[in-house]
């Protein structure tokens, strides 16, 4: 059997996608070695992976029958009620050693029992719930350990170090795009405002590959900003100046680029974005719109800051979806 080799600080990041791409053996298990994991493949699909640059070898995986981790998980939750069984999550998110599912809230009485199966199957050491999504304003997490001790771990993505708790920061997964075209943006010697910092969700990958001057990374949330600080020290970049504080106190003119990274309420601080940039500068507006009618709202909150002939619409681009009929959208908007 052809074994891929997937250095331990990769795995969180690279095993999913392989998985996604179906390369993996769904009846063989994934091994651990010394600083690596060993993940088989499936027949003929070795050649796929080498050209991801990662290195494959011949080697024997333990089998574990044509059981997908779903029906693994099922068949050790047997005993539980049908309709219990029929509530189970079938998709998780993985943050480095960490599982994180949606939990219906029948299954909530048995959420010990039910995080020490998906552990075992997931081969994680920590399995979270995420019980019904971020609230308020500083877009807490409701997330509890279900079995495990440890809720911190670091999340590898594109070159870049994410070190958080997972029951105090949200994690957009589905942002990865969004962040990955980040590090390939031209900002040489550019000073650079991000609004919504969190735990440096933007603000590392420019950071560490676009080359800007300085970032001055603002993030209201006590929690996201430890993180911050911990994930500039933890990826060795020297030009990002975290503040912690409400972006509307920051005193700066001239800014080259601003980041505007929040969804539902961000139209409400363009005013202050319009104080910090400077004329030719570039703003990535990210909103939650409705799918038919995202640019004339975009244009209508720009034009109530700027003037309708005050910007220049350049990029629209759909990052996820966020509820029936409504998306997450970024705009890359040049102040004229």
């Amino acid at each position: 059997m052809k074994l891929a080799i997937i250095p331990n600080e990769a795995a969180s990041e690279t095993i999913p996608i392989l998985i996604a791409k179906g390369m993996v053996d769904p009846g063989a298990k994934i091994a651990k070695g010394e600083g690596v994991r060993y993940v088989p493949l499936l027949e003929g699909r070795e050649d796929d992976v080498k050209r991801m640059n990662i290195y494959v070898i011949d080697g024997d995986a333990f089998k574990r029958g044509n059981r997908s981790p779903q029906n693994r998980i099922k068949e050790r939750l047997a005993h539980l009620d049908y309709d219990l069984i029929e509530k189970l999550p079938m998709r998780w998110e993985f943050v480095g050693d960490i599982a994180i599912v949606r939990l219906h809230d029948d299954l909530v009485p048995y959420g010990k029992e039910i995080g020490k199966v998906y552990a075992k199957e997931l081969n994680v050491n920590t399995v979270c719930a995420d019980i019904c999504g971020v609230i308020g304003e500083l877009r807490e997490p409701t997330t509890e350990i279900l079995y495990g001790e440890k809720a911190e771990s670091t999340r590898l993505e594109n070159g870049i170090r994410y070190k958080f708790d997972v029951t105090k920061i949200m994690f957009a997964s589905g942002n990865i795009d969004e962040r990955n075209r980040m590090r390939n943006l031209d900002c040489k010697g550019e000073t650079i405002v991000d609004m919504f910092a969190g735990i440096g969700y933007f603000s590392l990958p420019i950071a560490k590959y676009a080359g800007p001057k300085n970032i001055i990374a603002c993030e209201k949330n006590p929690d996201s900003y430890h993180y911050l600080c911990e994930n500039i020290r933890l990826n060795d970049v020297n030009n990002v100046t975290p503040v912690l504080g409400d972006n509307r106190d920051l005193d700066v003119k001239g800014a080259d680029r601003i980041m505007m990274g929040y969804v539902q309420t961000t139209s409400k601080f363009l005013w202050k974005a319009k104080e910090m940039i400077k004329a030719g500068g570039i703003i990535h507006y990210h909103d939650t719109f409705y799918v038919n009618g995202y640019e004339e709202q975009i244009n209508s909150n720009f034009s109530n800051i700027f003037g309708k002939d005050g910007y220049r619409i350049t990029r629209i681009k759909e990052v996820k979806s966020f509820a029936p009929s409504v998306s997450h959208y970024v705009a890359d908007i040049t102040i004229l």
